[in-house]
């Protein structure tokens, strides 16, 4: 009986500790005490409460728009039915007591609760949190072994939790280190989201695990969506049916292993170098094959003399949605690409003006005819453009492929890229106020529809002037997908080793570590606003008398109350002040460094809004972009439908 009463008492001491962590984000509006909405969060919370014993999950909604409130309480996967609505009922309570907030989460070793005024059920949305026990705990001894261990009973437990239907998307289980020493780990998710969102948040928690705490004796990441955790003493119920023993690793045997490699380090390094050098000319020349081979296999499959689409997975098929063009046609209307009608010039290719036999005029992108890079652009803009129609995007007509010739057709912009206008002298003096918030305005309904609103999402990655094009009526269209990518349902974060963009535009968590996602364009928005606002470019702002960055610049007025300062004249001349200078605030609320307290586009779309809407305090902006990415001079060329500049950085 001792052994079953224990692990039960222990559960309702930590029940009843304080919680892991609360997240109460000031950026969200408050609610008022005794409002619709207070009275429909007591009672979600008490629903939560009173359902949650059943299965240790629920979620569920209250009340009507814009008073709704939605919730999600989860209880660790080992604990009884008493347990967990004890849990859920403090947890209820403490969070209405610590948050005022209308988005809140509250993290329990036992539980969590969430509720918020925005639909996030089914939602994988990944934010690691380390609790300050972290911090706490002692290093061990032999920590890249630890670590290799750790990582591999982690691995198999989200494998279990993610894709195992039985598991309810919860596992824990134990490892050998030592004979004497044990690994103990546990993952768990919430189960509105699928298994592959699943597995991929755990896959990030482990990540953060492994960097934060690997060296340590034990440790937490809590998110929205997962948690995980290790230690070496049992933190977990071994009679719970979820529990899974991995195979002991021969941790006896390490030291002589260790021995061994001692004496036989300088064959071994010798033969691995060996290796190495073999294996990466081997995996060079077959790349080179693989290049060559999908780059005539694209050939094949668009080069025919009929209409092309590509459908969201990528998968090529004949269509009536996107006319294919003949060369000849394009060489006549460009008047054989000739450099009088040259637009601009590019990494990818040139763009240039052209006349169809209609009259009408249209821009032409000519790839570059040795480049697969060019056929990945190719690829790339033919999958999201040939999707996505909008008012405040650059509408491709047509493409075309003849032997290396690859060439994309788009609509004609009289008034070419903003960048032309807001840091030319002469024609920045043509830009009211007027015309300025009407192009900010057509930026954002751009992204909008690009984040939100599409049948794809899809993240822009270069937003900038440049890639920024005027109609004759001076509509603001967004221009340029080559670096864009599609984001599936309910993925909210991605990651690449090839962090391509400009310098200057660039969000500090893509720059240094190649995470990119919608933030990442809103960090962009915010330095086109701020650079429209003042009329000084960003990326070439560095080091100047004035401050580091435009950002450093902005922040410093703004903390001084000289905000003013900051707006070019040519604009205060017929404006009021109070709609610029609201502009500049929503401006640095984008480029601020967390990727977290930067707006949604719909949040800015409401704080642009005719309707005035109380704007929170701003953080400080990220600094240091500018200093932290090394730009390849080689690369920065200027290119575009009608001029767009493109540049590959990589982090040092």
């Amino acid at each position: 009986m001792v052994f079953f009463i224990i692990p039960i008492l222990f559960l309702h001491l930590v029940s009843g500790s304080d919680p892991l962590s609360t997240w109460c984000p000031p950026e969200f509006p408050e609610y008022t005490l005794n409002s619709t909405f207070h009275n429909n969060l007591e009672l979600l919370l008490g629903s939560l409460s009173s359902n949650i014993s059943v299965s240790g999950f629920y979620n569920t909604s209250i009340g009507e728009e814009p008073d709704k409130v939605y919730g999600l309480a989860l209880c660790r996967g080992d604990i009884n039915s008493t347990t967990c609505k004890d849990c859920v009922e403090k947890a209820s309570q403490d969070i209405l007591n610590k948050c005022r907030i209308q988005d809140a989460i509250i993290w329990y070793d036992l539980c969590q609760v969430r509720y918020s005024f925005q639909m996030f059920i089914s939602m994988m949305v990944y934010t690691g949190k380390y609790p300050d026990e972290n911090n706490q705990a002692k290093d061990v001894a032999d920590p890249a072994r630890f670590s290799q261990v750790l990582m591999h009973l982690m691995n198999n437990l989200s494998n279990e939790a993610a894709f195992v239907p039985s598991k309810n998307m919860f596992a824990s289980g134990e490892i050998k280190f030592f004979p004497r020493i044990t690994i103990y780990g546990l993952v768990q998710c919430t189960r509105d989201i699928s298994e592959t969102l699943c597995y991929n948040c755990l896959s990030s928690a482990i990540g953060d695990l492994g960097a934060c705490c690997s060296s340590h004796e034990g440790g937490i990441v809590l998110s929205r969506t997962c948690n995980v955790r290790f230690g070496l003493s049992q933190f977990f119920n071994t009679s719970s049916q979820y529990l899974v023993v991995y195979p002991n690793s021969k941790g006896g045997k390490w030291k002589t292993w260790m021995l061994v490699l001692i004496i036989c380090a300088p064959l071994f390094l010798l033969a691995l170098l060996t290796g190495f050098c073999v294996a990466y000319f081997h995996k060079k020349q077959r790349e080179d094959r693989d290049d060559q081979k999908s780059e005539k296999m694209l050939l094949q499959q668009l080069g025919t003399p009929k209409s092309v689409t590509i459908t969201q997975d990528g998968e090529l098929i004949s269509s009536e949605e996107l006319e294919f063009m003949n060369f000849a046609t394009i060489k006549i209307a460009t008047d054989d690409f000739s450099d009088s009608n040259k637009l601009g010039q590019g990494g990818f290719g040139s763009v240039y003006k052209g006349v169809l036999p209609d009259g009408n005029e249209v821009a032409v992108k000519r790839l570059s005819r040795k480049s697969w890079q060019g056929t990945e652009e190719f690829k790339n803009e033919v999958i999201l453009i040939a999707k996505l129609q909008h008012r405040n995007l650059v509408r491709l007509l047509g493409c075309g492929l003849e032997g290396e010739e690859k060439f994309l057709v788009y609509e004609y912009m009289s008034n070419q890229s903003l960048d032309r206008f807001i840091f030319d002298s002469e024609k920045r003096s043509q830009l009211d106020w007027n015309t300025c918030y009407g192009i900010i305005m057509g930026i954002a309904r751009g992204l909008l529809y690009l984040h939100e609103e599409s049948r794809l999402r899809i993240i822009h990655r270069d937003l900038k002037p440049n890639n920024v094009l005027l109609d004759h009526d001076m509509v603001a269209k967004i221009s340029d997908f080559g670096m864009a990518r599609i984001f599936y349902e309910n993925q909210s974060t991605a990651n690449t080793k090839r962090v391509v963009g400009t310098y200057g535009y660039m969000a500090p968590e893509y720059a240094m570590r190649g995470l990119f996602s919608a933030k990442s364009d809103i960090f962009s928005f915010g330095v086109i606003l701020l650079e429209i606002i003042s009329g000084k470019r960003s990326s070439g702002f560095y080091a100047t008398e004035l401050a580091s960055t435009l950002l450093a610049y902005a922040w410093r007025l703004w903390n001084e109350r000289k905000e003013m300062e900051f707006v070019d004249p040519h604009l205060m001349e017929a404006s009021l002040s109070s709609e610029i200078l609201r502009c500049m605030h929503i401006g640095l609320l984008c480029v601020q460094e967390d990727p977290e307290d930067r707006p949604t586009i719909s949040d800015i779309m409401v704080l642009l809004g005719s309707e005035p809407v109380s704007l929170p305090k701003p953080k400080q902006p990220a600094f240091s972009v500018g200093k932290s990415v090394q730009v390849d001079p080689s690369l920065m060329t200027t290119s575009s439908v009608n001029h767009i500049m493109l540049s590959t950085v990589q982090p040092r």
